[in-house]
């Protein structure tokens, strides 16, 4: 199947999904994760309607922008971000989805003043509370967002989460379910909080995000086909 085919494809499921949440599918964001796929494929990707390109590797992210992979569409940045590559993201991609630690919240809004702008993020939410992964924990959850609220070259919009790998279908629908209500709860206490969206839910489990409540989705081997990691 063709990229355009197969974002034909899931966009018919996400709009199921998104049905029996009492929702429709346009209300869900479409995010092609392109890590590793050429920006032939991006732009394929963009003529077949996708809402957004997301890469992972910041690397990978300049080089492609310079070949104008993502032109027509926003990009965001949802891979980890260390705080060394903050000034080639900022202002680059229209979204950091990936915001999990305060020192990170606090270089970007630095970056951000230098180069008078205000970033769009997203704070990622370790809701599995993995070592390996970085993101605040349900627990610092509300501080962080409080300090987001005051950093004036910042505007947080919502959550994002990458629950531990399922090892059974419908595995990672109670962790979704629990950073949806991370969401509900925390943006009800924000004053003129600016929280539109939750991206949860990649190529194999983002129905359950859907029907939990994400409103956006990040499918990359769904849509690319499989990475070749050999390369």
């Amino acid at each position: 199947m063709s990229i355009a085919d197969n974002i034909s494809f899931f966009r018919a499921r996400i709009d199921e999904a998104a049905r029996q949440s009492g929702r429709s599918g346009d209300q869900i964001m479409l995010v092609g994760a392109s890590k590793m796929n050429d920006a032939a494929a991006c732009r394929q990707a963009i003529d077949a309607g996708i809402d957004a390109l997301g890469e992972n590797r910041v690397q990978e992210m300049t080089r492609k922008l310079a070949e104008h992979a993502y032109d027509g569409v926003p990009l965001h940045f949802i891979g980890h971000l260390q705080r060394n590559k903050v000034r080639q993201v900022v202002g680059k991609a229209t979204l950091i989805q990936s915001v999990g630690s305060e020192p990170l919240l606090r270089e970007i809004e630095k970056t951000a003043g230098q180069l008078e702008l205000v970033q769009d993020i997203l704070l990622e939410v370790n809701i599995g509370g993995e070592e390996a992964k970085s993101g605040f924990s349900p627990e610092e959850l509300l501080r962080a967002a409080e300090l987001a609220a005051q950093l004036p070259h910042i505007r947080c919009r919502g959550l994002m989460t990458i629950p531990p790998v399922a090892r059974r279908p419908h595995q990672n629908l109670p962790y979704f379910e629990k950073v949806y209500a991370l969401f509900v709860d925390i943006s009800g206490k924000m004053y003129d909080n600016k929280w539109e969206y939750i991206s949860m839910g990649m190529s194999g489990d983002f129905d359950d995000a859907i029907r939990a409540g994400s409103n956006m989705v990040r499918l990359g081997t769904g849509i690319f086909g499989a990475r070749d990691y050999t390369k």
